[in-house]
């Protein structure tokens, strides 16, 4: 799958592997959403990605090094898709586009909540947003002691808390809107 590039210029090069508008998609579900397997990911991107165009988006990925696929152990029909170094190295990319997104354009506080955080965090959580990845994804040892939940276990968590206040403010304001 690799081909001749436009140039040698590392955005450009980039732009080739993850530019498209389903990779970095793809790659944020394996990343946040922790979904490794091929329904997963067809099933439960919110952008609504079709089955033609995940399959394609994959095979790029696995042709360029970004992510890996194996066979599931649970199940013989399935594979897994793994973060590689390379894939996993990108958590500093989501967290600048995440935190660019959020100063510039109208996003939902439940859908940036996890770019916030990251951007908050800065690198020291990235890192260890990596770390955790690594062990998900490569088999790696915990570089840490697993004294509390994983960032994507926090991130998940702050997301779930924006949406119940966002559903508890929408019940309220439902309810005084039928008083009136």
């Amino acid at each position: 799958m690799k081909e001749a590039h436009r140039s040698g210029c590392p955005i450009n090069l980039t732009i080739e592997i993850v530019g498209d508008k389903w990779s970095l998609i793809v790659l944020r579900d394996m990343m946040f959403g922790n979904r490794r397997h091929f329904r997963d990911l067809l099933n439960h991107s919110m952008e609504g990605i079709a089955s033609n165009i995940l399959a394609d988006r994959l095979k790029r990925l696995l042709a360029e090094g970004v992510i890996s696929k194996a066979d599931d152990p649970s199940h013989k029909q399935k594979a897994i898709y793994s973060l590689t170094e390379m894939g996993i190295e990108l958590v500093p990319v989501f967290a600048m586009i995440g935190a660019w997104g959020s100063k510039w354009l109208p996003v939902s506080d439940a859908l940036s909540i996890r770019a916030r955080l990251l951007a908050e965090g800065g690198p020291a959580l990235w890192d260890e947003f990596m770390d955790d990845l690594r062990v998900e994804h490569l088999g790696t040892e915990p570089s840490q002691p697993p004294d509390r939940p994983g960032v994507r276990v926090r991130l998940q968590k702050a997301f779930e808390e924006v949406m119940a206040r966002d559903e508890a403010w929408s019940a309220s304001a439902g309810s005084e809107t039928e008083e009136a």
